[in-house]
């Protein structure tokens, strides 16, 4: 296994990560992404484990925290060999302010997760979307509050356009603050809008990129063939829905874009 530093960090971390949205299934959403349990999860960490893997991924919204919570039950001991990254702002209860990048709703979220996760600390905590209602300056000093508490080792940004990501950092420069050093967005060879905006950004101010759904929402798993409708997977079931379309999509010349720097040429 290869690694990497984490952005302008000295984290290092596996090439490739492990997510585990499919952990759980407890509602009708995340139910047709998977619904795996605690003793099948902890096979499929300590293979990933055994392969070098050292990064996992979550979020508290992933069936209503249970990814959270078996992913820390199926992890054990072995947590403190590893690096659990989730994920807060999404909405996580019916409450008013159960949702958001607010100081109140980020402290809530992040002793909530700690809880389901069984840990004393977060390695890698993201913002799971931008939040254009609470001032990014809020924000990130609550995040700067809970990196110095101990509670968060990193923070990152996810799904962000350029300018948010470019607006944060710069908030975080001028004012001391921990800075995001990585960012989670939609990236794959039939999804590579990141290469515009969000990968050069990166490069230029240190941020890294860990992709999520690199095989393109399950369509280059290799169980869809080219031109081929999928019949039984996520996308045919409904479970694609707010996934990223592509091109094939869309009915022949109606689709908003063509994927892929080569294609926009």
């Amino acid at each position: 296994m290869d690694y990497r530093l984490l952005g302008r960090s000295g984290l290092k971390v596996s090439a490739l990560s492990m997510g585990t949205a499919t952990f759980g299934g407890s509602n009708p959403f995340f139910e047709r992404w998977g619904t795996v349990d605690v003793p099948q999860a902890s096979r499929l960490l300590d293979i990933a484990i055994d392969a070098g893997v050292n990064l996992f991924d979550t979020a508290d919204i992933y069936s209503d925290g249970a990814s959270e919570r078996i992913l820390g039950e199926a992890l054990g001991k072995k947590r403190q060999d590893v690096l659990i990254a989730t994920k807060a702002s999404a909405r996580s209860g019916p409450g008013v302010n159960d949702i958001g990048a607010s100081r109140h709703h980020l402290v809530r979220a992040c002793e909530a997760s700690l809880k389901r996760l069984g840990t004393d600390h977060i390695d890698l905590y993201f913002m799971h979307g931008f939040d254009p209602l609470t001032p990014l300056e809020e924000t990130l000093r609550a995040l700067d509050d809970l990196v110095t508490s101990g509670k968060v080792r990193y923070i990152g940004a996810s799904n962000y356009s350029g300018w948010q990501l470019m607006k944060a950092l710069s908030i975080s420069e001028r004012d001391g603050l921990a800075r995001y050093v990585v960012h989670q967005g939609y990236y794959s060879l039939i999804g590579r809008d990141y290469e515009w905006d969000l990968a050069p950004l990166g490069l230029d101010q240190g941020v890294g990129l860990i992709a999520w759904s690199p095989l393109g929402w399950g369509r280059l798993a290799g169980k869809i063939k080219r031109g081929a409708p999928d019949k039984a997977g996520r996308i045919a079931s409904g479970g694609a829905v707010g996934g990223p379309p592509v091109d094939a999509d869309y009915p022949q010349g109606t689709a908003p874009h063509l994927p892929g720097a080569a294609a926009r040429l």
